[in-house]
C-alpha cells in the first residue's frame, strides 16, 4: 500500500499501473478515464492527512482500522459515474443580484404573538396573490438580515417573509425576565431571583420556534409556504413541517444542522430529563450564571466574532460588515447572555432530525438541498446522509461556498430556489436546474455557474447528485467529514 501526505482535501482517486482507472478532477469528482482493467481487482482504500497517527512510525506498513477502507470490485462502483471531463462541464450564465432601483424595497412589520413577546419580521414581494410564498428561517445568531439578498431579489417574483427566533436577533426582550434586586447586577438581565409572570415558562427552545413558526404562517401569512431554512434555521424548517405538513409545500435546507440541544426533552424522556436540575427557565441558577459570564465574555468579543465569520465563509473576499456589525449589536443587548444560556441548556426537541425527514417523505412534503461543500461544521457528509434517505430530493453542492452559502453565493441559491419552486408549481412540467438530459436524473451533473458581481465576473462550481450515488461520492464525503487534511490513495 502506498501512503502519500499532503494538506489538500480529497481530490484524485490514483493506482500506479499505467492501465489504472484515474479520477481527475476537482473535489466534485469529475470524469473517468476509459481503459478498463482486465479483470476485477481488490483495492485498499486508505486515507492520509497530515495530521499524527496517518502511519505507523515504526514503518511497519500498519494503519490504524479507522483510517482503512477495503473495497471489492471498485471499478464496477466508478463506472456509475457519468463519464464527463473537467474541461466538458458546462458553463452557465446566471443573472446576478438587482442593484439600485432594481432591488425591491424591503418592509418591515411587528407582530405580537404573547404578551411581552412580540415577533419581528420582514417582508418583500409582488401583490399578485398567485405568486408563491416564501419564508426563509435564519441560523443561529443571526437574524432576518441575513437574507436581505434574497428579499431584494426573489421578491420580484415571490412573496417573501423572513422573521427573528424569539431570543435571538431583534427578539431578545425589551424587559428583563428575571429583574435583581442589587444594583451591580443590572448590566445582565435575567440572573435575578424571581421571573416575571410572562417568562414563568419561557425557554428558547425548538419547540418554541416552532410554534413560533406555525402562528405566524396561520397569523400572518395565512397560507400554506415554502420553508427555506440555514443552519438552525433548516432544523426548526423540517421540524416545523414534519408537524404540520397541512401548512407547507415544500422545504429547501440550506447547510442545516442535523441536530440541535444537548438535554432530554420532558416530554419523552420524562424520567431522564429530571436529572439535570435546569432546563432554560428564567432566572438563571447561580452555577449557571458564573459558566455563562465566562463563556459569554469570550464568544462576544468582537474579535472572535470576526474569526468564525473568517471559518465559516469559504470566499474571504464577500463582504461581511454588516452581518459583523449587525451580531456585534445583538450582543450588546442586555437580555443577550442569559438568552444564549437558555438557549444552550433548553432541551431537545420532540422528534430528531432524521425522524423529521421520515415523516416529511411519508407525508408528502418535497425537499431540496443545497449545500457549500467547504462549510466546516456541516461537512458535505451530512447533506450525503439527507440525499441517501429521501433519494428523490435535489442536492446541490456549491463550491466555493461555506456555512451560509445563501449570503455568500446568493446569485446560485436565488437561481436554484426559482428553479426548484418553478419545477413543484408547474407540477414537474419545468424541469429542475441541470436536468434537461434524464440521465442525469440517475447520475447527476455539474455545471459551472457564472455571474457578475459589482462589475467582476465571477464563478462557483454546482454538482447536482443523482438518485444513484456512487460509492466515491459517499466515501469522498466521508473522509471530507472525518479526516480533514486528507485524500484517497488507491493501489
Amino acid at each position: 500500500m502506498e501512503v502519500v501526505s499532503c494538506s489538500h482535501s480529497c481530490s484524485a482517486l490514483h493506482q500506479t499501473p499505467a492501465s489504472a482507472w484515474r479520477l481527475r478532477g476537482s473535489a466534485l469528482g469529475l470524469g473517468l478515464g476509459h481503459a478498463k482493467p482486465s479483470r476485477p481487482r481488490r483495492y485498499a482504500v486508505m486515507c492520509v492527512g497530515t495530521t499524527r497517527g496517518a502511519s505507523n512510525p515504526g514503518g511497519s506498513g500498519k494503519v490504524h482500522a479507522a483510517q482503512g477502507f477495503h473495497v471489492s470490485d471498485v471499478d464496477a462502483a466508478l463506472q456509475a459515474i457519468p463519464s464527463r471531463k473537467v474541461e466538458e462541464v458546462e458553463k452557465v450564465m446566471i443573472q446576478g443580484l438587482p442593484e439600485g432601483p432594481d432591488g425591491l424595497p424591503i418592509s418591515t412589520g411587528f407582530w405580537e404573538w404573547k404578551p411581552k413577546l412580540t415577533v419581528y419580521y420582514e417582508r418583500s414581494g409582488v401583490e399578485n396573490s398567485k405568486a408563491p410564498a416564501v419564508l426563509f428561517l435564519p441560523g443561529f445568531g443571526v437574524g432576518t438580515f441575513h437574507f436581505e439578498k434574497q428579499l431584494r431579489d426573489l421578491g420580484r417574483d415571490h412573496r417573501v417573509w423572513t422573521m427573528d427566533f424569539l431570543g435571538q436577533g431583534m427578539l431578545l426582550p425589551g424587559e428583563d425576565p428575571a429583574p435583581s434586586s442589587i444594583a451591580s447586577e443590572e448590566a445582565f438581565w435575567g440572573f435575578g431571583q424571581d421571573s416575571q409572570p410572562w417568562a414563568e415558562e419561557l425557554v428558547y427552545s425548538v419547540d418554541l420556534w416552532q410554534n413560533q413558526v406555525q402562528h405566524f404562517i396561520e397569523e400572518v401569512i395565512r397560507e400554506p409556504v415554502y420553508i427555506v431554512g440555514n443552519s438552525l434555521g433548516g432544523f426548526v424548517a423540517l421540524y416545523f413541517a414534519a408537524s404540520s405538513p397541512h401548512l407547507v409545500k415544500g422545504v429547501t435546507l440550506l447547510n442545516a444542522t442535523p441536530f440541535w440541544g444537548f438535554f432530554p426533552n420532558p416530554a419523552t424522556s420524562p424520567r431522564l430529563s429530571k436529572i439535570f436540575p435546569w432546563a432554560g427557565t428564567f432566572p438563571l441558577p447561580s452555577f449557571v450564571r458564573k459558566l455563562t459570564e465566562a463563556v459569554w465574555q469570550k464568544i462576544s468579543d468582537p474579535k472572535s466574532i470576526q474569526d468564525i465569520l473568517k471559518q465559516v465563509y469559504a470566499d474571504h473576499s464577500t463582504n461581511v460588515d454588516k452581518v459583523f456589525s449587525r451580531i456585534v449589536e445583538i450582543t450588546q443587548h442586555p437580555a443577550a447572555a442569559a438568552s444564549f444560556a437558555s438557549i444552550m441548556f433548553a432541551p431537545r426537541g420532540q422528534i430528531s432530525f432524521q425522524e423529521a425527514i421520515s415523516r416529511c417523505q411519508s407525508q408528502g412534503v418535497p425537499l431540496s438541498l443545497m449545500y457549500g461543500r467547504e462549510d466546516p461544521w456541516i461537512r458535505p457528509f451530512w447533506g450525503i446522509k439527507v440525499k441517501q434517505q429521501v433519494p428523490e430530493a435535489p442536492y446541490y453542492e456549491i463550491s466555493p461556498a461555506g456555512h451560509c452559502p445563501h449570503d455568500e453565493v446568493p446569485e446560485v441559491i436565488n437561481y436554484l430556489l426559482r428553479g426548484w419552486l418553478k419545477n413543484l408549481e408547474s407540477e414537474g412540467s419545468i424541469d429542475l436546474p441541470f436536468l434537461e438530459e434524464p440521465s442525469y436524473a440517475e447520475h447527476g451533473v455539474s455545471r459551472e455557474l457564472e455571474f457578475v458581481r459589482e462589475g467582476s465576473r465571477k464563478s462557483v462550481s454546482v454538482r447536482l447528485y443523482g438518485t444513484k450515488i456512487s460509492l466515491w461520492s459517499q466515501l469522498s464525503s466521508f473522509l471530507n467529514t472525518h479526516v480533514p487534511n486528507s485524500r484517497v490513495v488507491l493501489r
